[in-house]
């Protein structure tokens, strides 16, 4: 039943997520979960970026939402037009990085127009808080990554002597971490764990990240006890900080309708039957990837859509140099291949979708399980490896592709695990019906909202 009104608070929430839309959603769906409690939201992002934030927002009796415009100051070597991640390569969004650190001015105007009471912010701005101190705003850090990756990597125990972890190092959990259900990692893993305490012409990520923590009144988590309570009880003993927890902050049903051709080609498959193949709105593979993915589909013999990523101009060229000679004529009739932006959500909840091979994206994780999916993780970055880690060995759902000790995968091996998703019984079911379970899920907001007016007044 359709919700007709609500009660209104005098609180007045900002929330500025960083520019990849795998961050963005996350603070939108959070900011629908905290506006349906009355809750007045206002949304910063560039200006590119407004039409799909707006169209992800729920709009009724009662909410009050909006989203500002705030432009990206130019920056020596980022072209204009960068508004987000999704078409730029890891060194054009290091420079937004870079353009994001001279937005100070912007936000402080904007602080002193729109008076809210409180920021939620996202992991690259140190420099935010000491603003909102300034204007008498409460500064919330969200993040959108699991408890685990944040226990495991983001916290002050791995400074040692004031020193940065080698790789070595971080084969191993932090001083005081007890990780029973985690494998060992592979030295590959560990490689790309240490690419976020490297610098490229400023803070690395990690040092932003602490920077952030020391610099707030509160850090808010997207995850729950439920979930990762070890992780989460180690945080903030490392933190010294209110630590507040959102939940999963699952999205609600996507609005609209599956149009063609997505509609169209899915009703021609059995329920249950087809792969959705999809890492998010930033990750691009390698040539050499690609075809390893797209010959281990193909030898599942099951129906496919195969989504990727390319930078900005190089999707026609890079998509005929990566496919393996004669994949499209051979997958005609059961594969789909989509280059840019695809409508994931309406897709993954389609009747005849059964499969669901991811990078282990933080919101992946939650929609594969909620649509009781068969989940085949091959994590790509950083905190990937540790959030698929988590939910295959902790959460007990989901497969992993094997992948060679340089973090190298073949057709075989993402064949193997798909069929190993196909073959298991579908399992999951405790995570999906928590997931599920309205009144629980409605509870993290509330209490969350709870908790955002106390941080208001203290």
């Amino acid at each position: 039943m359709a919700r007709t009104s609500m009660p209104e608070t005098d609180l007045h929430v900002a929330m500025f997520p960083w520019f990849a839309f795998g961050h963005i959603y996350p603070f939108v769906q959070l900011a629908n979960k905290i506006a349906s409690h009355g809750v007045r939201v206002s949304i910063f992002s560039a200006p590119g970026n407004i039409p799909r934030i707006t169209s992800a927002l729920k709009t009724g009796p009662g909410y009050r939402t909006a989203v500002v415009p705030v432009p990206i100051p130019p920056v020596e070597g980022l072209p204009p037009g960068f508004d987000s991640t999704t078409e730029a390569t890891p060194a054009m969004a290091e420079l937004l990085k870079l353009a994001l650190d001279k937005m100070g001015p912007q936000i402080e105007e904007l602080f002193g127009e729109l008076r809210p009471d409180i920021v939620v912010f996202d992991f690259v701005m140190p420099w935010l808080p000491p603003i909102a101190l300034k204007h008498g705003v409460k500064s919330i850090f969200f993040s959108i990554f699991t408890a685990c990756m944040i226990a495991y990597l983001a916290v002050p125990s791995r400074f040692i002597d004031g020193k940065c972890p080698t790789v070595e190092d971080l084969r191993r959990p932090p001083p005081g971490l007890e990780v029973e259900d985690l494998p060992s990692f592979k030295r590959y893993e560990c490689r790309e764990f240490h690419y976020g305490y490297e610098r490229f012409g400023g803070p690395s990520a990690v040092e932003r990240w602490l920077a952030s923590v020391q610099g707030c009144d509160a850090f808010l988590m997207k995850s729950c006890m439920e979930m990762e309570g070890a992780y989460i009880k180690y945080v903030e003993t490392q933190y010294n900080k209110p630590v507040l927890l959102a939940g999963p902050v699952v999205p609600d049903p996507p609005a609209g309708e599956l149009v063609e051709p997505w509609a169209g080609w899915l009703s021609r498959f059995p329920e249950k039957s087809v792969i959705l193949c999809s890492f998010g709105a930033e990750a691009f593979l390698k040539d050499d990837q690609i075809k390893e993915l797209a010959w281990g589909l193909e030898m599942t013999a099951a129906p496919f859509i195969l989504a990727l990523k390319f930078p900005k101009n190089e999707e026609y060229t890079r998509l005929k140099e990566a496919l393996p000679e004669g994949f499209e004529e051979r997958v005609k009739n059961r594969g789909m291949v989509a280059t840019g932006w695809i409508p994931q959500q309406l897709i993954l909840a389609h009747r005849n979708v059964g499969y669901f091979v991811n990078h282990a994206g933080s919101s992946s994780i939650i929609e594969g399980p909620f649509h009781d999916l068969g989940i085949i993780f091959l994590p790509l970055r950083l905190d990937q490896f540790l959030t698929s880690k988590l939910v295959v060995h902790s959460l007990k759902t989901g497969v992993e592709v094997d992948r060679d000790d340089d973090g190298g995968f073949t057709k075989d091996d993402v064949c193997r695990a798909v069929k190993a998703s196909m073959a298991a019984e579908r399992g999951g079911h405790e995570l999906r019906d928590f997931l599920r379970d309205r009144e629980k899920q409605e509870g993290f907001s509330r209490d969350l909202v709870e908790n955002l007016k106390e941080i208001k007044y203290c």
